[in-house]
């Protein structure tokens, strides 16, 4: 089996055999089953994230998928063992919350992709405390552009043990915004968030991007982007050498790593979009670059991850809107 399953990854074949030979560690999907706070309805989420001390953060697009006029607290600290809401931040900062990361500090750092109708707020990257407090700002606001001070739409960000911080640029392109295939980018900052590089552009070659959607590191420092569009995922070194791209995890929206294990969860494979993978989520090594585990789920989400107890999360951003718990056999 385990020769048979490396084959087929190292040929690119379909998942649906995989899908079906591999083992699924956690029960079904229990879609919907974080509460926000005052018990409103979950909004869109594409974003959750684990801290380090072991708690969860996610994404509530205010009760819909839009912040833009709402009062609402959209970044929520979950009970991970109810699903209810233990503290909620960032009412009235945000647009469109996207990207989430949570720093070796706790510090919160969102991704905002969209602008307000007043063209004052939206396209930045800012980093919370755990409180709410807006520690920094990247990017102008309600402002796109391609250089190192305006985003076109980021997707995702992370930070690197030294402070370096990363975001993917390109979720949403909007026609005639920036020249063609350069909305397409991983950009590096500094931890004061001072722009020091990017690379990528539109394309499905080494090194180009198409919806750049989520960003990992291991435990080696190398940086993992979904590829989403282009159903891969695209390694590089912290400086933007390309090293390799897998395409043996599916059509990923978003990752979580631990140690050797890598999550990627995916929400879109269908026989239209990616034709033989299945929605779910391919769980498996670093080292050996092969699942062996997939959570089937019609309902996957854009973002995953794991609690120390081992049960998984994900952040779901159309039917069924929420987060979905999966507890561990």
């Amino acid at each position: 089996m385990k020769l048979h399953l490396a084959l087929l990854a190292l040929l690119g074949l379909s998942a649906s055999v995989r899908a079906q030979d591999i083992p699924s560690p956690y029960g079904a999907p229990e879609h919907q089953w974080a509460t926000p706070p005052a018990g409103a309805p979950w909004g869109s989420s594409a974003g959750i994230e684990r801290g380090p001390h072991g708690e969860i953060w996610a994404i509530d697009r205010c009760g819909a998928n839009s912040c833009d006029g709402s009062d609402k607290n959209p970044i929520v600290l979950l009970d991970p063992a109810t699903g209810k809401a233990i503290r909620a931040i960032g009412a009235g900062l945000f647009v469109f919350p996207h990207g989430l990361h949570v720093d070796r500090k706790g510090n919160i750092w969102v991704t905002d992709g969209g602008i307000s109708k007043d063209g004052a707020k939206g396209l930045q990257v800012l980093k919370l405390s755990p409180e709410g407090k807006v520690l920094l700002a990247i990017g102008t606001a309600g402002q796109r552009g391609d250089d190192g001070t305006h985003f076109q739409s980021p997707s995702d960000v992370i930070t690197a043990p030294n402070g370096d911080v990363f975001v993917t640029d390109g979720h949403a392109p909007i026609a005639n915004t920036v020249p063609a295939g350069l909305d397409m980018r991983v950009m590096k900052f500094s931890a004061d968030g001072k722009f020091i590089k990017q690379w990528g552009k539109l394309g499905a070659g080494p090194g180009e991007f198409n919806n750049p959607h989520a960003l990992g590191l291991d435990n080696r420092g190398r940086l993992y982007v979904a590829d989403r569009a282009n159903s891969r995922i695209e390694i590089f070194t912290q400086d933007g050498k390309f090293i390799t791209e897998w395409k043996q995890f599916g059509r990923p929206s978003g990752f979580y790593i631990t140690g050797d294990r890598l999550y990627a969860i995916d929400a879109d494979s269908t026989d239209a979009i990616h034709p033989g993978w299945k929605k779910g989520i391919w769980i498996g090594s670093i080292s050996k670059a092969l699942p062996d585990a997939f959570v089937p789920d019609d309902g996957a989400g854009e973002g995953v991850v794991v609690a120390p107890n081992g049960n998984m999360y994900g952040a779901v951003n159309v039917v069924p809107r929420g987060i979905t718990r999966y507890v561990k056999k």
